[in-house]
């Protein structure tokens, strides 16, 4: 019996209208894209700046004060207080008040003007290993260009040679020249935000048709499985492709992130993904049979993994082998790659083939996997 079409359009139709029915249903299914997208776009942020500090300024000189001016005046600290005393540094870092303690020591001041190598003690808190760590790349910075622009000063009023730097580098940032994360972290959103919709449209509709006794029906008429799966997905695909508009919008004229690449690549890839995630949900509908397994199966199955193992916040490189393995099986990972390609740096889908290939081999293998189970459960 070969595929017909006339069967394919009657499903169809019965999951339209079920979507339809169901007003409240879809109204959420279009606007927790959005939502999600919203909390995570403004509250998941890895730019560090604007870092509390105290300091304790035993010197009081205008070497000192220059110094504390140069940092506070930076964007990435923010001078919260003047301290008199240690215990005050450790209180403030123990209450989360402050990140980061300095210490200018006696006669920094002095010892700088004779040609000497005074040090400044700073304190970081490190339960937060991450931030402090940048913080403390930033302080060491500040201070390394301060101690240069006073040895030159020095230099200057002694008549001696100008000092240059033994190296003179100098940087340049391709693609997200402002370093903002929010433009990688948005694009990466988008794959986690539609994994996660696919697989909780999908995961439910084959376990409710057992549920309500209306798969026996079917399993009585003469739909074929291929006709049944693609019946199936149609409806919800049209609702996931609305979805990824709406992100991709917020994406672009909300959030202000650059779309560099080709707007028909997107829309390629993103039908391919979206395809492989749904027919996932399916499998996982048509394997449980119950409405409540299946959508636990279907957020432990896509918003873990596209959140963790896909490198859109935590780099797979710096993982575990074993976990480096199984992320190669997250479909997300290789979206979210191509979702940054695209967005930020602006190349076509035959430079990222490998991640192409990758994804639209997954998504014709759980087709496969979706269309024998259901099979089995037709049969």
């Amino acid at each position: 019996m070969n595929f017909s079409w006339r069967r394919f359009r009657a499903v169809a139709h019965k999951e339209f209208l079920h979507i339809l029915r169901d007003p409240r249903s879809l109204a959420i299914s279009l606007a927790l894209p959005l939502m999600m997208l919203l909390i995570f776009g403004y509250a998941l942020s890895l730019d560090v700046d604007r870092i509390q500090m105290v300091v304790y300024d035993q010197d009081r000189t205008p070497e000192s004060r220059e110094l504390i001016a140069r940092i506070n005046g930076s964007r990435y600290f923010e001078i919260r207080d003047y301290v008199e005393h240690y215990a005050a540094i450790n209180r403030d870092i123990n209450s989360s008040r402050a990140l980061v303690g300095m210490v200018i020591p006696p006669q920094f001041g002095h010892d700088l003007k004779a040609g000497g190598s005074p040090q400044v003690q700073l304190v970081f808190d490190g339960s937060d290993s991450n931030t402090a760590s940048i913080a403390q790349g930033y302080a060491n910075a500040l201070l390394l260009q301060y101690s240069t622009d006073m040895r030159t000063a020095a230099q200057d009023r002694r008549g001696a040679p100008k000092m240059e730097p033994p190296v003179d580098a100098r940087v340049r940032v391709m693609y997200n020249t402002d370093l903002r994360s929010r433009n990688y972290i948005v694009p990466g959103l988008i794959a986690v935000i539609l994994m996660i919709i696919a697989a909780m449209l999908t995961s439910l509709t084959v376990a409710r048709e057992w549920e309500t006794g209306t798969m026996e029906q079917l399993i009585s008429t003469p739909v074929r499985p291929a006709e049944l799966l693609f019946g199936k997905l149609i409806a919800f695909f049209s609702v996931g492709m609305a979805d990824m508009v709406v992100c991709l919008v917020v994406g672009v004229y909300i959030f202000d992130v650059p779309m560099h690449g080709s707007p028909i690549d997107l829309f390629i890839v993103s039908v391919i993904f979206l395809f492989g995630a749904l027919c996932w949900g399916i499998f996982l509908s048509t394997a449980a049979r119950n409405q409540l397994m299946a959508y636990q199966l279907g957020m432990l199955t896509s918003f873990l993994p596209a959140f963790l193992l896909s490198g859109f916040i935590y780099a797979t490189e710096n993982m575990p082998v074993v976990i480096q393995v199984i992320s190669y099986v997250v479909p997300a990972k290789y979206f979210v790659a191509i979702l940054k390609g695209i967005f930020l740096k602006g190349v076509s889908l035959h430079v990222m083939w490998t991640e192409v290939t990758m994804l639209s081999a997954y998504a014709f293998i759980v087709f496969i996997l979706a269309v024998r189970k259901l099979r089995m459960k037709v049969a």
